[in-house]
C-alpha cells in the first residue's frame, strides 16, 4: 500500500496454479505436473487499475534459488531486496503491464505453520514488515510504501483441505499482526494469530468476528477486530475470493488491514471453473 494509501499493489508468484483450470484438468487426466502451470499474477489497485494473470506451461519456466522467471516476467534477490520485473498483458482489456516493484526486508522469518491436521498445507511469513518502491512505464505509475511477503504451499489441492479461510494483515505500533480463521474440509476450525516485532514472534488470540458488507457476487465476508471494522476499500470482489483495505482495531490501537477471504466451496462449482479462463488466459 502506498503511503499516501491511494495505491495499491498484490503480486503473486505461482508454481503449480492453485486456482487454475487447466491445472485442475491436467490432474484429472494424470499429468498435474506443477511447473507446468505456473504465472505471476499482478493486480493493481487506485486510480490505474489494472490485472493479469497468464498461466504459462513449462518451456517457459525457470527456476533457482535465486530467481523464479514465468515468460516475460520474473522474481530475483538482489542484494537482500526482491526485484520483480513484470512484463504482461492484462484482461479482460489488453493493456500493456510493464514495469519494476522492488520489495526490501526488514526482518526475514523462517518459522511456517501447518494449516491443517495432516500437515500437507503450509503458511510462513517471509517478511510482515517490509518497504516497496513501485516504477511502472505502463501505466505511468511511480510510488513507495509498506510491504509484506509470504508464501503457501501443499501437497494436496486447496479445495480437499479447506472449505474456506479468512486472512489479514495489519501493520501496528507493536509490529506486523497477521490473522487467520481456517474451516478445514473435515469440519475442524484453525484461528492462531501472530505478532512479528524485532526478529521476535508472538502468538496472539484473534479478537471476536465482525461482518463486513456481502459482495457484488454474495461472497460473505468477517473480519476479526476488538470493534466493528471499517470497509475502505474492496480491492477484489470475485464470486470465490475477495479482497478488502478495512480499518480495524487491534490491542485497543486503530489499525489498517490488508484482508482476504476465500470460499473453497464455492470455487470448486462449475459454474465458477467456466469463468475461470476469462481472467486466467494460458499461453504455451
Amino acid at each position: 500500500m502506498s503511503d499516501d494509501g491511494q495505491n495499491g499493489l498484490t503480486i503473486i508468484g505461482f508454481v503449480g496454479s492453485v486456482f487454475s483450470p487447466y491445472y485442475a484438468r491436467a490432474r484429472r487426466h494424470g499429468r498435474g505436473d506443477p511447473e507446468n502451470h505456473c504465472a505471476i499474477n499482478v493486480a493493481l489497485y487506485g486510480g490505474k487499475r489494472r490485472w493479469a494473470m497468464t498461466e504459462r506451461g513449462s518451456k517457459h519456466v525457470i527456476r533457482s534459488p535465486q530467481k523464479f522467471s514465468v515468460g516475460p516476467s520474473s522474481m530475483a534477490w538482489v542484494n537482500d531486496s526482491l526485484a520483480i520485473d513484470i512484463n504482461e498483458r492484462c484482461v479482460p482489456v489488453p493493456f500493456s503491464l510493464r514495469g519494476r516493484v522492488t520489495l526490501t526486508p526488514g526482518e526475514v522469518y523462517d518459522s511456517p505453520i501447518a494449516l491443517d491436521a495432516h500437515h500437507k498445507h503450509f503458511w510462513q511469513a517471509v517478511a510482515p514488515q517490509a518497504r516497496v518502491s513501485v516504477e511502472f512505464e505502463h501505466p505511468k505509475l511511480s510510488w513507495s510504501g509498506s510491504a509484506y511477503h509470504d508464501m503457501n504451499w501443499g501437497e494436496e489441492p486447496l479445495e480437499r483441505g479447506f472449505r474456506n479461510w479468512t486472512w489479514l494483515r495489519a501493520n501496528t505500533t507493536t509490529g506486523a499482526q497477521v490473522l487467520y480463521d481456517v474451516e478445514r474440509r473435515d469440519g475442524t476450525r484453525f484461528l492462531f494469530g501472530r505478532r512479528y516485532l524485532q526478529g521476535d514472534i508472538f502468538n496472539t488470540s484473534l479478537p471476536p468476528t465482525h461482518p463486513l458488507s456481502f459482495g457484488i457476487w454474495g461472497m460473505p465476508r468477517i473480519a476479526h477486530s476488538e470493534k466493528p471494522p471499517r470497509l475502505i476499500t474492496k480491492l477484489e470482489d470475485a464470486p470465490f475470493y475477495t479482497r478488502n483495505h478495512i480499518e480495524m482495531t487491534l490491542d485497543g490501537e486503530r489499525c489498517e488491514a490488508f484482508h482476504e477471504s476465500l470460499s473453497l466451496d464455492r470455487f470448486v462449482s462449475p459454474i465458477v471453473q467456466m469463468m475461470l479462463p476469462f481472467r486466467m488466459p494460458r499461453r504455451g
